[in-house]
């Protein structure tokens, strides 16, 4: 199983399927690592865009924003 974190600069709001191609991303092995690497960028002034799954898993960035502030709701539990 493989989750891939999309990255993107400050102000990018949606991507497109055909954009992904595109979009530097970074590849874990499991969705709480992926969470960790958002947390990351998301600090570090860039925007983490879209977290995709082998299993199905596809959020957006509101969802990913919206899990990172209320990390209680990642613990053990598959946003899909």
């Amino acid at each position: 199983m493989s989750y891939r974190v999309y990255v993107g600069p400050p102000g990018t709001e949606q991507i497109s399927p055909l954009e992904k191609d595109q979009l530097l991303y970074k590849e874990f092995a499991s969705l709480d690592d992926a969470f960790g690497w958002a947390r990351h960028i998301n600090g570090s002034g860039r925007v983490t865009l879209a977290i995709d799954g082998d299993d199905g898993t596809s959020l957006s960035r509101r969802e990913i924003a919206a899990a990172l502030q209320h990390p209680d709701g990642l613990g053990g539990s598959r946003i899909h």
